[in-house]
């Protein structure tokens, strides 16, 4: 067994560890390969492993990956900061976004989706820790921000659930706090808006089990999958 195959046997036993601690089955929480700066072999060899979930972050990266890649029967997720010029190429080459933060991007998206012809799973960022060094909506105006959203029916996307980045160096503690708080704001949007309202992407390398704990369905690893990368947390 290669050292990649190691890793991700033992990231997969821990998952699985916090998800029986927390009386969930292992396949109610998807594992998000955060695969940038990684090239695509090391993602082919990942798939076939039984890894279908990965995470980009840089579009131009990204792309060129995807095109490689594109016989491959992968999910590709958008987990890094979404910018406005970028939407149009993202709805052609993704299938989920993480990262929205605002009423603007999500037509914007609506828009590309319906020219890409294809539909786009979209996750609401939420700054559940106010961090001004983070994006994201305040908790306070996530409610406000769905139902305006709801209320426009965007066809070509569909708005799934949220997203969060944990404190970094926070205790667990600490990191569970905050994952409890997303939580708690998908099941407000759940009562208020709606059954699709199921996902929770929150957990990368350092977090994850707490994350798992508080009820993630996604967890974005990237450093524990494929080793340390230069200055990159994941």
């Amino acid at each position: 067994m290669n050292e990649l195959a190691q890793r991700l046997a033992a990231i997969r036993a821990r998952m699985d560890a916090a998800c029986a601690s927390a009386g969930r089955q292992p396949e109610e929480v998807r594992l998000i390969a955060a695969s940038k700066t990684r090239t695509a072999a090391e993602i082919e060899a990942l798939r076939a492993l039984g890894v279908d979930d990965f995470g980009e972050s840089r579009m131009q990266e990204a792309t060129a990956k995807i095109a490689e890649l594109d016989r491959r029967a992968l999910e590709w997720h958008f987990i890094g900061h979404l910018q406005s010029n970028k939407t149009r190429e993202l709805a052609r080459h993704f299938h989920w976004v993480h990262t929205l933060d605002s009423i603007r991007l999500a037509e914007r998206l609506s828009a590309a989706a319906r020219s890409a012809a294809r539909p786009l799973q979209l996750l609401l960022q939420v700054n559940v820790a106010a961090d001004p060094d983070k994006y994201g909506l305040m908790p306070k105006e996530l409610y406000p921000a769905v139902e305006t959203l709801m209320q426009r029916e965007l066809p070509g996307v569909q708005l799934r659930g949220l997203m969060t980045i944990g404190f970094q160096q926070a205790d667990e503690h600490q990191s569970r706090a905050s994952f409890a708080a997303l939580r708690a704001l998908l099941e407000g949007c759940r009562q208020r808006f709606g059954e699709d309202f199921s996902e929770l992407s929150m957990g990368m390398s350092g977090d994850f089990e707490a994350a798992i704990l508080e009820g993630s369905t996604m967890v974005r690893v990237g450093t524990a999958l494929f080793g340390v990368r230069d200055g990159t947390l994941g």
